[in-house]
């Protein structure tokens, strides 16, 4: 079975093939096909959002084909077909701050904002609120595509607070920020495996897992 993974993050992708390396899947990433015009994030949830790029990608690669060097269809050929289109919207959202950064996570701020910017106006913010709650939580929505429809969805949430300060220098994105009290640790102070046992993306990806383990 072959898996058009829709993202070219790489740090998502390193944790996608490890939550689905006991599934006997073909994973292809964006980053192995020619570039593709990114499809404008219109929806205001991770799951509308989640379903707009499944269904976007799955159209693309079964309509217009990427090609490659010499011209010749990269689907159907090294690289595909694809049996299905999985793609993810994920990100934080901060109960004091009225849900954001949200569905805006990646592009807080602006696109190009280096995440100690995007912590220090979250600091920022906060403060301003210094009577409301901290808690905080991260989203992973999961969207299946086959065939121009969605063929499978899910979620997966981990619910935490905002540290008191950036810690840690593993994970990526907001796991500096994010303190997960059952471990008295932000997410980026634990392994790569502690992490995921307990994080978003885990459990949606330990979903899908199961639900592609069905099908076959």
């Amino acid at each position: 079975m072959r898996l058009l993974i829709a993202t070219t993050n790489p740090d998502k992708l390193r944790e996608i093939r490890h939550l689905l390396a006991h599934v006997p899947v073909d994973l292809v990433s964006l980053r192995d096909l020619p570039p593709f015009p990114e499809p404008e994030e219109t929806g205001t949830t991770f799951q509308e959002n989640a379903r707009l790029k499944a269904l976007y990608y799955n159209a693309r690669t079964r309509a217009d084909p990427p090609r490659g060097p010499r011209g010749s269809s990269a689907v159907g050929c090294e690289i595909g077909p694809f049996d299905y289109t999985v793609a993810e919207d994920s990100g934080l959202v901060v109960d004091a701050l009225d849900g954001e950064p949200g569905v805006h996570s990646a592009r807080f701020l602006r696109a190009d904002a280096s995440y100690p910017e995007r912590f220090a106006e979250i600091y920022r913010r906060l403060a301003e609120r210094p009577g409301r709650p901290r808690t905080a939580r991260f989203v992973c929505a999961l969207a299946v595509a086959r065939d121009g429809r969605v063929a499978y969805e899910t979620t997966g949430v981990i619910e935490g607070e905002i540290a008191a300060a950036p810690r840690g220098t593993a994970g990526f994105g907001y796991d500096p920020i994010f303190f997960y009290p059952p471990y008295g640790s932000t997410l980026a102070e634990v392994t790569e495996d502690a992490k995921l046992r307990v994080a978003h993306r885990g459990e949606a990806f330990r979903k899908l897992a199961s639900w592609l383990k069905e099908g076959m």
